[in-house]
């Protein structure tokens, strides 16, 4: 898809390549991504040489790095938006709004006397354990530590919407330094 943006366009400005980008080859690459979600260095590689090329097409801002690029574009790596996806989805998990089985597995939260000795939130999930290692990366068991990590506020957001915008700005915040 890069490849036809490529020939279809011969010049392409920021204002152009962000809306071309993010509705023709974005969508490709995170396709039920939260089922797949590749683990492998050279996998999470390959997707983000993708997006390092296409911030090139932009002339202005070919010969930047590529974090410079990024944030030139205001895009994030496409590992960070994994994980944002994952946490919007165990949100919506956690708070009955995906009609989805989790499985008890994934829905045990630490409370009683576990609850007491932990900090954070009161929607804390348990890490299961597994044998084998190719395990770990499942859904289930790759969102928990993200997921534990995150304040109460963003936590217990009333609503989809209002988890994104909290999310986002504990990000920045913590991409900035600064603690929260």
């Amino acid at each position: 898809m890069l490849g036809r943006v490529r020939k279809t366009f011969t010049y392409m400005d920021k204002g152009m390549f962000l809306p071309i980008y993010k509705t023709l080859v974005r969508p490709h690459m995170e396709y039920a991504i939260q089922a797949w979600s590749p683990f492998l260095q050279k996998d999470i590689m390959k997707l983000e040489r993708v997006q390092r090329r296409a911030t090139k097409l932009v002339p202005e801002l070919a010969d930047l790095p590529y974090p410079d690029r990024l944030k030139e574009l205001q895009l994030t790596t496409l590992e960070e938006r994994r994980i944002r996806g994952d946490m919007i989805e165990v949100y919506k998990l956690m708070h009955g709004l995906d009609k989805v089985n989790a499985g008890e597995e994934f829905l045990r939260m630490e409370t009683g006397a576990n609850m007491q000795r932990t900090r954070g939130h009161a929607l804390k999930l348990q890490k299961p354990r597994h044998r084998l290692h190719r395990r770990n990366q499942f859904f289930t068991s790759r969102v928990v530590d993200h997921w534990n990590q995150l304040p109460s506020e963003v936590v217990l957001s009333k609503n989809t919407n209002t988890f994104k915008n909290r999310y986002d700005k504990h990000v920045r915040t913590l991409r900035r330094g600064s603690i929260p």
